[in-house]
């Protein structure tokens, strides 16, 4: 039976320890069968700009052994009016895995119920669980731990934020999101994390939130698709830029996390993102290695 990955809520604890594990050995080289996809072919359909997330599936796939097909909306018959459930039909006949970036996660879900094939989020607005598993293999490689990890997250309760509070809820992080009052995350996600157990709080005052972090995490103030707000958001959001004096007020072994893109200046300083703690780098390069992990469980 296919399996989607729509949001991490798709992966059981279980599964997502070792999906973590399995992409810590592929990371290392110690697991030297991995060309375990040889003669497949999975499908990258992408709706909004991408680097990280299209370039570390495409290298992801080829490293496994099957080849990347790119589908530009623009470019296939979904552009010229073929519904979202025709289009998914048709490519489950070619393709042995979908990887979509989208905007709304009910586009995503249409598709998922219409396809026959595993099918992957590369990012909606709701959530951005591909995101979430880097995350937490950063955090694990840095700290040692998942469990009673304080993660504070400074800036708009978006789709990481989202996936986040997910993630928290599966692990055991602690998870704190200083934002502006009406840029909470999803109401539902955040109810139903507290209702599982997770230790997940709302705060108005970045300098509050930042005291006992373990990880201080940023994100950009205005999304791929609120342009628009541009202006409203930077006003809004000016108090809650991740910068030396916030840095100083975490723990003394604090480690920096940016998505990226980071906007510099903005929600984020050059001088914390290119500091010491800062390990954004790594985080990105994570994406690759839980990919793959992710693909091996995903696509028979």
């Amino acid at each position: 039976m296919k399996r989607d990955f729509l949001t991490l809520k798709d992966l059981s604890r279980e599964e997502l320890d070792a999906l973590l594990k399995k992409a810590s050995e592929l990371k290392s080289g110690k697991d030297a069968n991995q060309c375990l996809l040889i003669g497949k072919s999975i499908g990258l359909l992408f709706e909004k700009a991408s680097t990280r997330t299209r370039i570390s599936f495409q290298v992801g796939i080829y490293e496994l052994g099957a080849q990347a097909i790119y589908l530009n909306p623009s470019e296939i018959q979904l552009g010229r009016g073929e519904t979202i459930e025709d289009t998914a039909r048709v490519l489950s006949r070619y393709l042995q895995g979908i990887i979509i970036r989208t905007f709304t996660h009910q586009k995503l879900e249409r598709f998922a119920q219409n396809s026959a094939i595993p099918v992957i989020n590369g990012l909606t607005d709701l959530h951005h669980p591909c995101q979430a598993l880097a995350d937490l293999l950063t955090i694990k490689e840095k700290k040692g731990k998942l469990k009673g990890v304080h993660l504070t997250y400074i800036g708009d309760g978006n789709n990481v934020a989202n996936s986040l509070i997910e993630a928290s809820a599966m692990t055991g992080i602690h998870f704190t999101i200083a934002c502006p009052k009406g840029y909470e995350p999803n109401g539902t996600i955040y109810k139903k994390a507290r209702s599982e157990g997770a230790i997940v709080k709302i705060v108005r005052n970045p300098k509050e939130a930042a005291k006992a972090a373990d990880v201080l995490y940023a994100d950009v103030w205005v999304s791929m698709g609120q342009e628009k707000e541009s202006a409203k958001r930077e006003k809004l959001f000016k108090g809650y830029q991740l910068n030396k004096r916030l840095l100083k007020l975490a723990k003394p072994d604090v480690i920096v996390m940016h998505c990226l893109p980071a906007h510099r200046g903005e929600e984020i300083t050059d001088e914390v993102i290119d500091s010491p703690q800062s390990v954004v780098f790594d985080q990105a390069e994570n994406r690759l290695h839980t990919q793959k992990a992710l693909l091996e469980l995903l696509i028979k």
